[in-house]
């Protein structure tokens, strides 16, 4: 009976199995084949009939279609209004009257390779360019009554950071148009730079404003950026037409002349490369057209003034230039305003001593920069000025009077603490000096004797390695004649001194531009395991005397012959 009724149970059991897979067999699959709704940048443009103009740009430019692919843009999107309003401007009937060509350059510009939302627009060009090569400049303005973001200074954004599923959308009530004029051409059709255009058209350079855009073999472009001055500008300085710049600055009297002032005037506001203003906030140093000379650019708070620069403890006061007109571009560079006259000044070399410890982010640390008993360590995202490969601190200190170390007679009682400079630990470390002005200079370096520190270490600027090595070990010497110190290449650089510091001479350094440069050290050996402690580097001119001043110990005072 047992084993009938668990056949029974057994037959039950296989007629329900066979019945559920007949109801699924008979039964159509419903799965979701998308996981996202969200519509493709295209097919917004579709539903939306108040852009049927630039979808109908998209489509005859044949971008429609990878514009409704997979992927993530940012597109700047005209009103049907904003197209009519090109439409009108051209004098053509319709999209299609415009030809094909410039219709997929215009198109290209409006759409971004990568999603950029308005949190992250500055006052400045967006960090990618669009398809079509140019940058994008967005900025804020207050328009009607309410403040408003703008993009290439005229077309306003009405509507903002719209999700699709490829990317984001922003809109514009006016359309972008691609800028397909030259420098040259750019400066002479504002009637504000009538006198800088002729001053170019004078020494030549129109001519070179003028060129299309190049590469070279290692893909380098051509692009120049310029700064210009308006009329108004040269009013102010007195100069009212071509014959007073000649006047004033042709000491040759043949403007076309490299040589000649005029044409050194003009170079000297002509710089490589196409750069913004974003691009020169962060370049404290920018080569000119104007053989081997320089402008400085400071940031100050929200203004970039051009060769504002302290020489000898003086401040000289920079140019601003014109944040509201600048950063226009064009179709080989980008031209910038300048709201004074400014020239290359003529420099002799001056001895720089540099503090290594002396850096922006230190300096606002008031309680601890130069404050006796204090140290901070900073990892090298704190620092903007010095840089190093790996992920160990560097270490500030300001020492107390009477520190078994000694630290406290370093120059301005302060020094930069490196811990086991060797290979993974800060090595190499690079700082951005002061400006040096062009010129030839021996290099000195000072430094507080540690036993464990680095034995053997070389010292490059702007990447050229000097004539001689410092062993962080050795201790100064105390009885040696100055001048025979001097004369091996040591010498005692802090007065009243102790032979817990030495100074060594790395060598001679031709310094081929005025501006900031670049001081590297590197430990050749793997033996330090102590701290090393760099007090100061001096750049003195070769004809200067190498032994005076000297620095007093412990403060920040120059200490004469």
């Amino acid at each position: 009976m047992k084993k009938l009724l668990n056949f029974r149970h057994l037959s039950r059991l296989v007629l329900t199995v066979l019945a559920t897979i007949f109801v699924l067999n008979c039964t159509s699959e419903k799965f979701k084949e998308s996981t996202d709704d969200t519509l493709n940048i295209t097919e917004y443009l579709r539903a939306n009939s108040e852009y049927s103009l630039f979808l109908e740009i998209l489509d005859v430019t044949g971008y429609a279609s990878f514009m409704n692919t997979y992927g993530t843009y940012t597109l700047f999107l005209p009103t049907n209004d904003a197209v009519t309003s090109l439409l009108n401007q051209l004098g053509v009937n319709s999209v299609k009257d415009i030809p094909l060509e410039d219709l997929k350059e215009l198109a290209k510009l409006h759409i971004l390779p990568q999603t950029v939302n308005t949190t992250s627009f500055t006052d400045g060009k967006i960090a990618s360019p669009s398809l079509q090569g140019q940058f994008i400049i967005t900025g804020a303005a207050f328009i009607e009554g309410a403040s408003s973001i703008t993009v290439n200074k005229e077309a306003r954004i009405v509507s903002s950071n719209i999700i699709v599923g490829n990317g984001i959308i922003h809109v514009l009530d006016k359309v972008l148009r691609v800028a397909n004029k030259t420098l040259a051409k750019t400066i002479e059709e504002d009637a504000s730079l009538s006198l800088f255009t002729e001053a170019l058209k004078a020494t030549g350079w129109y001519d070179k404003l003028n060129k299309p855009v190049t590469y070279d073999q290692d893909s380098i472009s051509s692009h120049l950026s310029v700064f210009a001055q308006t009329n108004e500008v040269f009013q102010k300085n007195g100069l009212n037409n071509l014959n007073d710049l000649k006047a004033k600055y042709s000491h040759l009297n043949d403007p076309l002349n490299p040589e000649d002032s005029l044409n050194l005037f003009v170079a000297y506001r002509i710089i490589p490369g196409l750069k913004y203003m974003a691009d020169l906030a962060v370049t404290p140093a920018i080569l000119t057209k104007a053989p081997l000379e320089v402008i400085t650019i400071k940031l100050a708070s929200d203004s970039l003034l051009i060769n504002e620069v302290t020489f000898n403890g003086v401040l000289e006061k920079g140019v601003e230039i014109n944040r509201t007109t600048s950063d226009v571009t064009t179709s080989n560079g980008a031209l910038h305003y300048v709201k004074n006259n400014f020239f290359i000044k003529k420099r002799f070399p001056q001895p720089v001593y540099f503090d290594l410890g002396d850096q922006p982010e230190i300096r606002q640390l008031s309680s601890v920069f130069r404050k006796p008993g204090n140290f901070v360590s900073l990892s090298k995202s704190q620092l903007s000025e010095v840089d190093w490969p790996d992920n160990q601190s560097l270490t500030y200190v300001a020492a107390s009077i009477g520190d078994g170390a000694y630290l406290d007679r370093a120059w301005n009682g302060d020094v930069i603490e490196l811990l086991r400079f060797r290979n993974g630990f800060l090595d190499p470390i690079t700082f951005d000096t002061p400006v040096i002005i062009k010129g030839k200079y021996k290099v000195w370096v000072s430094y507080r004797t540690n036993e464990r520190s680095s034995a053997s270490t070389q010292v490059s600027i702007n990447g050229i390695p000097m004539s001689r090595t410092i062993n962080f070990r050795e201790y100064g010497n105390t009885t040696e004649p100055e001048r025979v110190l001097e004369s091996q290449g040591y010498k005692r650089h802090i007065e009243p001194h102790t032979n817990r510091f030495n100074c060594r001479l790395v060598g001679i350094i031709d310094i081929p531009t005025t501006g900031r440069h670049k001081i590297t050290f590197e430990a050749l050996q793997d033996s330090s395991n102590g701290q090393t402690w760099i007090d100061v580097v001096e750049f003195r001119p070769i004809d200067m005397d190498q032994l005076y001043p000297k620095f007093q110990a412990g403060g920040p005072g120059l200490i004469y012959q």
